[in-house]
């Protein structure tokens, strides 16, 4: 009888976790090299991923997935959608296929795909075959997000909240929180991104920011971004925690996303809070900002926009924010740094103050909350170093680590040096224009995107939900990052990376 229960869990596990694959080796050293053939059948190239061991005679084909796959996203897939809820619009969330569901095959590129142009002619420019998307280009063209000019297109830096370009917009923003200028804010969430001209406008501030934006029915708004060389990911504010750690963000942003942030009791608005830092910026423009100038253009009434203003003022309030600063579109809350506004806080006032049964960074498949998040007490009251100072210093998080500290953060980061110049002498392109979009595969402390940190790339730093969460202490040097569990890779659209960067410390 216990033979028979092992063989039946054995073949849960193999049903579970198959991937329609054979592979056998003779080796327990085995490394995965893929090769595109240059041959052709039928107009479509033959890919081999070939798996060798000692002897090197073990290969495995994988075919190329059809042309329509060229935007396949697989957690993020409109075809799937009608199998989930409108609620929230949750169907948007991210939402893996079964085990016989998966495509296993290799995504081809777009027809005509070219090589991206570099950076930073990039910024403002990229082919039109490398994103053939006449949907969003026809949508918003009145809007100047991007503009079709014969084989590329254009980013004039517009937007609707911003029709006198990105530049002006972020200068007003900057008058207005001061910590833009000097390196107090580093990191940034913008949420509802459309092309990221925002985030993209940042980087020449020393600004790192994380462009959100769901996957609609017509294409992935932030494969423009992505192309362009801004970071960004898939993500909408729905129903799941969005995959950050808690107090990482220094500015959080929305211009016109059309997020109801005083919907549901302000649970929007509390998945804010969670990822804000203490002393961190709340910025929006859009409605009801200005509803006084701007609510005709609002299919609206002056009165609703100004009792939505009030109950958005009366919510942030209740959450520890004060309104900072306010002019023109744009208006500015802070997060509060005052530990005694949260200690008025209990589990069952409104809002509620989180208990401590969920950790507050804890953001892999974990449901919003509709409670108030406390800093830490060891944070309270301490501002992180400007940037760049920041970069080394050790954060409170890095004891979340299994054997985390000050040192093995300094030791990690020594060893990272060594094998990115390591990596300079096999690959050349890393570190000049010819590698913008990086992503670390598996990192701990973000050493990797921490040597590259002068190059003119930036790094997606990954970690993985089954190990220790040291995503925090990633987000507290001032760099980026999101978790993961490599069932499948749904953050990123197709052809998005310059260079896959698996953590590999004893790269010799």
């Amino acid at each position: 009888l216990m033979l028979l229960l092992l063989c039946g869990f054995s073949f849960y596990l193999g049903g579970i976790y198959s991937t329609g694959r054979t592979f056998t080796f003779s080796s327990t050293t085995t490394s995965i090299i893929p090769i595109v053939s240059t041959a052709k059948q039928e107009g479509s190239a033959i890919a081999l991923a070939i798996a060798r061991n000692g002897n090197g005679d073990d290969e495995v084909e994988f075919s190329e997935c059809p042309a329509d796959y060229q935007d396949y996203t697989p957690c993020t897939d409109p075809k799937r959608w009608r199998r989930y809820g409108n609620y929230r619009l949750s169907f948007m969330e991210r939402h893996c296929p079964p085990p016989p569901e998966r495509a296993v095959c290799l995504v081809p590129p777009p027809r005509g795909y070219k090589p991206p142009i570099r950076w930073p002619k990039s910024k403002h420019q990229c082919w039109y075959r490398n994103v053939p998307y006449d949907w969003i280009n026809s949508q918003k063209s009145n809007q100047h997000w991007l503009r079709k000019d014969g084989d590329r297109f254009t980013f004039p830096g517009g937007g609707t909240m911003f029709p006198n370009g990105v530049g002006a917009y972020v200068d007003l923003m900057a008058d207005l929180i001061p910590g833009m200028k000097d390196g107090s804010v580093r990191t940034a969430l913008d949420t509802g991104c459309g092309v990221a001209s925002w985030g993209g406008d940042l980087l020449a501030r020393n600004i790192l920011t994380v462009s959100l934006a769901p996957r609609d029915n017509h294409e992935a708004q932030v494969q423009f971004a992505l192309e362009r060389g801004i970071p960004a990911i898939l993500g909408i504010i729905s129903t799941q925690r969005l995959p950050i750690p808690s107090a990482s963000m220094d500015m959080a942003h929305c211009s016109r996303c059309l997020i109801p942030w005083t919907e549901f009791g302000g649970l929007y608005l509390m998945e804010i809070q969670r990822v804000l830092r203490p002393g961190g910026f709340w910025v929006l423009s859009g409605p009801p900002i200005n509803y006084e100038n701007r609510w005709h253009g609002w299919n609206t009434t002056v009165e609703a926009q100004k009792a939505d203003f009030d109950r958005l003022k009366k919510m942030l309030a209740s959450m520890c924010f004060r309104l900072y600063n306010k002019k023109g579109d744009i208006a500015v809350w802070q997060k509060s740094l005052d530990a005694g506004c949260y200690d008025k806080l209990t589990p069952v006032t409104t809002p509620a103050k989180c208990d401590d049964s969920v950790d507050a960074d804890a953001a892999w498949y974990v449901p919003m909350r509709s409670c108030v998040t406390a800093p830490s007490p060891k944070s309270r009251g301490k501002a992180l170093p400007k940037w760049p100072q920041r970069l080394g210093v050790a954060p409170e998080r890095v004891s979340v680590v299994p054997g985390g500290s000050g040192s093995a953060m300094k030791h990690d980061d020594g060893k990272w040096k060594a094998a990115v110049k390591h990596y300079k002498a096999l690959l050349p392109a890393l570190g000049s224009d010819k590698v913008r979009n990086v992503m670390d595969m598996s990192t701990v402390y973000g050493g990797f995107a921490a040597s590259l940190v002068k190059d003119p790339v930036w790094v997606m730093n990954v970690v993985s939900s089954y190990g220790p969460n040291s995503l925090g202490v990633v987000y507290d040097r001032g760099l980026i990052g999101t978790n993961h569990d490599w069932y499948a890779l749904p953050l990123l659209p197709t052809a998005s990376c310059s260079t896959l960067c698996s953590t590999l410390p004893e790269w010799n």
